[in-house]
This record gives C-alpha cells, structure tokens and sequence, in this order.
C-alpha cells in the first residue's frame, strides 16, 4: 500500500483533494469509513488533543490500523491540532500517521522552534522504525472551536490571511511536509454564511512554500470555493462540525420519534447513517465525481 506521503503527491498530480474528517467515537468512523470505501477513495481519520483524550490514543491508533491492516484499505490517523511537543510526541509515539503541531498563538519564532523541534522527532522516528510520519503545521489564524458560530472569530479577515512570502520563510525554518494557511477560511461553522475562500492566495501561497496545501475549517464552505481552492493547491480538506452536527441532529430526531427506545445501536444507527451521507457528498466534491 501507498504511504499517506503517497497519496498526497498524487492527489496533487490529479488536481483533487484528500478528505481529513475528525472522529469523537466508532459511530463516527464506521460512517466515515463507509462513505471512503463505497467511492474506493483514501481517507484520513483525525483526533484532536480533546478528542484523543476522549477516545484513547492507542485505541484510535488500534482502531484505524485494524481497518487499514484488516481490508487493506487507505485510511490514515491524523493527530489534529495539538498545541504541544509533549502531546505531539505522544501520537507519534502511539503510532499516528501524521501530526499537526498548532502554534499560531505563539509569536513566530517561537512557532517556528516548536514546529522545528517537532519536524526533527518525527524524521528521528521514521528513520529509526522505518515509518514515514508527516508534520503539518498553521501559519495565520482561523479560530480555534469546530462549532456553530453567530459571526467570524475575532481576529479572522482579510488582512491577517497568510502572506507567500511568509509561507516560504516558515516553510524553509522549519521542514514542515504539509502548511495549513488562513486563506478566508475559519473553524466551525457561522449561521451567518462563511466567509469566502481566496484560490488566487492559494495558488501564490503554494507556489512560495513548495509543499502540499491543508485547507482547515471547510465545514460551511461553498461548493465552489472548495473547487476553486483545490485546483490552486489544497491537496486535504477538514471537515468536522459538519458532521458533528449531522450525527447529533440525526439521532435527536430518532428519539424524538422513538422516546422509548433505549438500545443505541438502534439510536445511534441514524448518527452513522447522517455522517456516512456528509462524508459521501463531501468526498465526491473534492474528488470531482
């Protein structure tokens, strides 16, 4: 099988898009990995530090390595959004396939000593075990809660969208495999209408810094911003809330039909039906089908 460094490369050669879809439990991921397998696509799996601890970092590593060693199928686990040498070495540790070391909050030299510092362990690592584990890192801010929002994180505009030649700088400093830049998106999704996306950044941002792209917060982004945006050089696309609030509505509206059912494979089956649909229509998108 291809490694995920693999996959990377040829989804950029395609012009498409991996799909990143995070999980807070096995609900989430039979319905994710229904979706992935059904278009015979690669998917990654990824974990926030919060929902690592809720799921167990060697259980999630378990988890998507049964599947992936089972049917011999392309699903990675994605170490999302640790804030932390600690905690990303923990995941490297524990088995994930890649991490994401998120330092946007600190001033940029000190990002790019901890992003370094993580870049370092993981190449110290795969040379050791034979593994090939990537390091993806943020440069601008987005927000931070993969919730529904009444308006625009403060701090997110035009203005603060990640500049090329910073891209570049950051990228040359650190090693980084991957870059998620701020190019209009944000975390979460506002009942307002996200802002739109900027391909034309997207392409100047790529070409600047020489790795593949991450687009973060893509849940409530137009159709044609994902389209536009993939074709300038976004090679993984997050999506989150969108699923989470698909799994939530779905059950509540079972229990509301069905207020005595008390067996969750039964309530929760709605859940995993909504995510598998979210996932689907998602993934076709970013892979043109």
């Amino acid at each position: 099988m291809k490694t995920l460094r693999e996959y990377i490369k040829e989804a950029d050669e395609k012009g498409v898009a991996i799909g990143h879809f995070n999980i807070s439990n096995l609900e989430a991921l039979h319905g994710i990995y229904n979706a992935a397998k059904s278009l015979d696509l690669p998917v990654i799996i990824g974990v926030s530090e919060g929902e690592e601890a809720f799921v167990g970092t060697e259980v999630a590593v378990a988890m998507v390595k049964a599947i992936r060693e089972t049917d011999n199928y392309p699903i990675f686990l994605n170490a999302d959004h640790h804030y932390s040498f600690e905690g990303v070495k923990k995941a490297i540790d524990a088995g994930f396939d890649s991490v994401i070391i998120d330092a946007v909050k600190l001033p940029y030299e000190e990002n790019v000593a901890l992003t370094k510092k993580c870049v370092d362990y993981a190449r110290e690592i795969s040379e050791k075990t034979g593994r090939d584990i990537l390091v993806e890192a943020e440069l601008g801010f987005i927000g931070q809660s993969s919730k529904v929002l009444d308006e625009v994180p403060e701090g997110v505009s035009e203005e603060t969208m990640t500049k090329p030649e910073e891209a570049k700088a950051f990228v040359d400093a650190t090693g980084v495999d991957l870059l998620a830049p701020s190019v209009g998106n944000v975390h979460g999704i506002v009942t307002s209408g996200n802002p739109r996306l900027h391909p034309e950044r997207v392409k100047q941002i790529r070409e600047a810094a020489g790795v593949p792209l991450v687009l973060h917060g893509g849940s409530g982004t137009m159709d044609d911003d994902f389209v536009a945006c993939i074709g300038e050089g976004i090679d993984i696309v997050h999506i989150n809330t969108e699923i989470r609030v698909a799994y939530r509505d779905a059950i509540k509206k079972f229990l509301n039909e069905n207020p005595n059912e008390v067996a969750p494979y039964k309530f929760l089956a709605p859940g995993v039906e909504a995510v598998e649909e979210v996932v689907k229509k998602r993934l076709k998108l970013f892979n043109k089908m």
